[in-house]
């Protein structure tokens, strides 16, 4: 695999955000482990009144549509959202609105989120991955989850100060790379076909 691009997706609207900071941590760690990898992380929070006021793409600001663009092209995704009320923000699922619903069909995609407890942990795995199925998306088998505890607030941002979060971290992009380097190819799976192809 070679220029792979990472694109990561921090859904928090709020700057500075832990979200931010786990997503950002993630993508680093992935595209260390990649072949020429590019990474870019997009914060969906400059993006919002774009997102929720247009009423197409082609009405977005540049920066709005070079995001999108970006996650439609991504050779991997590493996605985050805070918990709000047990689930992703808002704000994350007013992007992944926009985003081409065949545009991310068998990417793989590293769920990670935070809250404020433990007890938001399966937000992503009873929110966050069922919208990527929509998507058809290769949801990798860990996620990450932090909670407020795993990080210190520093002047301008966040930075994780757990041992164990930083574990998970790794844990979970070593679980994801056998997955991404083989791809579906290796499966024999060759093309996709689309709901227009019937």
């Amino acid at each position: 695999m070679s220029g792979t691009l990472v694109v990561g997706v921090s859904g928090s609207p709020s700057d500075p955000s832990r979200t931010s900071t786990l997503v950002g941590a993630t993508v680093q760690r992935l595209a260390a482990e990649l072949p020429d990898a590019d990474a870019v992380t997009v914060e969906i929070g400059p993006l919002l009144a774009d997102l929720g006021a247009a009423a197409g793409r082609e009405q977005m600001s540049a920066a709005t549509q070079a995001a999108l663009a970006a996650v439609e092209a991504a050779d991997v995704l590493v996605v985050g959202s805070p918990a709000f009320r047990a689930a992703y923000s808002g704000a994350f699922k007013l992007f992944f609105d926009w985003v081409g619903q065949y545009d991310l069909v068998d990417t793989p995609v590293l769920l990670t989120a935070t809250g404020g407890s433990d007890r938001h942990a399966l937000l992503v795995e009873h929110q966050m991955r069922p919208l990527f199925g929509f998507f058809q998306s290769t949801t990798l088998p860990l996620a990450v989850f932090g909670n407020e505890r795993d990080f210190t607030k520093r002047a301008g941002g966040y930075d994780i100060s757990s041992v164990d979060l930083e574990l998970r971290i790794d844990q979970a992009v070593h679980r994801a790379l056998p997955i991404i380097r083989g791809g579906f190819v290796a499966a024999g799976i060759e093309d996709v076909r689309r709901p227009a192809d019937f």
